[in-house]
């Protein structure tokens, strides 16, 4: 399996492209931008990308998944339908904290559910339900890799200030759902740096903030 991340659109999120190596089927986790050199250094890798999987429905992490499917024949958009409202609101959002708009992102093509399995070659991805950051945030398990998007960061949890966000619903998913991953699973975070779940089950602010303190830090 080979992983390559991408730094892209107008709040630096992390885009993971996951690559079977044998099959040369491939998965991109966010899929923020279509800047042409992102298209192209995917192109230049010569893989199929097979699925564009979403984290959560915000506007940074969504942008540029109309310009993929015109860009790649047959690639699928899945995520969760309970972020189909956060889909909808992506223009708003994003004039909200950019003053940029967009057109209405049209390319989701299937749902997950909690528990669901896909694959790209005989590599298994299996989406596990996170909500809290939003209705329908989702993390992708791939091995020992887990793709949180903005439930899990670095040392920090998602913001829940926003439409659809949940605080005891992140500190649900993080304490209850995260945490009870192996600790040597390593965590692919939608914005910053990589980390692993040992580590943040002893340094994450989740762990060691009283709640109420952590609940207005998060909002």
């Amino acid at each position: 399996m080979i992983i390559k991340t991408f730094v892209e659109g107008p709040i630096d999120a992390n885009n993971y492209l996951v690559i079977d190596e044998k099959s040369k089927d491939a998965v991109l986790i966010d899929c923020s931008s279509t800047r042409n050199e992102f298209i192209k250094e995917i192109k230049n890798l010569g893989v199929n990308l097979k699925y564009i999987l979403l984290t959560h429905g915000h506007f940074d992490h969504i942008l540029g998944v109309d310009g993929f499917k015109e860009a790649f024949d047959n690639v699928e958009v899945l995520m969760s339908e309970k972020d189909k409202s956060q889909v909808e609101m992506a223009s708003q959002m994003m004039k909200m904290f950019t003053g940029l708009p967009i057109t209405e992102i049209k390319g989701i093509d299937k749902y997950l559910n909690d528990g669901d399995e896909i694959f790209i070659g005989k590599t298994l991805i299996k989406a596990i339900a996170t909500p809290g950051h939003t209705e329908g945030g989702m993390c992708y398990l791939i091995k020992d890799k887990l793709f949180s998007g903005d439930t899990l960061f670095q040392l920090s949890v998602g913001r829940t200030d926003l439409p659809g966000g949940d605080y005891n619903q992140i500190v649900n998913s993080v304490k209850n759902i995260l945490f009870n991953l192996p600790e040597n699973t390593e965590v692919y975070p939608g914005h910053g740096d990589k980390t692993n779940i040992a580590y943040e089950k002893k340094y994450n602010q989740i762990m060691q903030m009283p709640f109420q303190i952590l609940k207005k830090r998060l909002q």
